[in-house]
């Protein structure tokens, strides 16, 4: 993934990932979030990754603001038999692998408290995950008071990006053949995984579009 409209394309299609920060005594920690990626108009700074933890997992306890943090946002991913290739059968030369596709956000973090801050994230949380349902759930559905002490459950976290890696390990070493191999071996798999990894190798595969 070098094109950032791909990149941008694959946050948006995973609205999840893992928050990584390295507490104070050196020991990592890591939770799977919702999350919220802002995107300023150009000018105006760079991305914001937001999310909320429950005010119970000690993850947030252990950020000092302004440490560094990871935010690793995975697609897909499956096993590649080498059985599926045409040069296994041609002439033997050939190992298993494993292909994803991955985006990693680097930057500074910092811990928010404020309810106002966190109505907002859940608010807009919400509103992302519901905007295609019907009837459609609202923050302002709850009562207040039952949303207040919702909000006094959680902490806000912001991670300010500096640095985004985008991996995406689809094949592309491979021949044609091997990657038509590929395809039609993920295919014939069952699990849904397996189906997207499919068509993400088909996709990055010119002559087979």
């Amino acid at each position: 993934m070098e094109d950032p409209a791909e990149v941008d394309a694959f946050l948006a299609a995973h609205p999840s990932g893992q928050l990584v920060t390295v507490g104070p005594d050196g020991a990592p920690d890591a939770t799977l979030l919702p999350y919220i990626l802002d995107r300023p108009d150009e000018g105006e700074g760079g991305w914001r990754v937001l999310v909320h933890l429950a005010r119970a997992n000690d993850h947030w306890r252990r950020i000092t603001d302004g440490a560094c943090g990871l935010f690793v946002v995975t697609g897909a991913d499956a096993y590649v038999s080498p059985s599926w290739y045409a040069s296994k059968r041609e002439h033997g030369r050939a190992v298993p692998t494993w292909n994803y596709s991955a985006v990693h956000l680097r930057g500074a973090v910092r811990v928010h408290d404020d309810t106002d801050w966190l109505r907002d994230l859940v608010t807009r949380l919400t509103d992302a995950h519901e905007a295609e349902r019907e009837p459609r759930w609202r923050v302002t559905d709850a009562p207040e008071k039952y949303v207040n002490g919702q909000l006094r459950a959680i902490v806000g976290v912001e991670l300010v990006v500096e640095e985004v890696e985008a991996k995406a390990k689809l094949s592309q070493n491979r021949s044609l053949e091997d990657r038509q191999g590929t395809v039609a071996g993920l295919e014939a798999e069952r699990s849904s995984s397996s189906q997207e990894v499919a068509a993400a190798v088909r996709a990055v595969t010119p002559e087979s579009r």
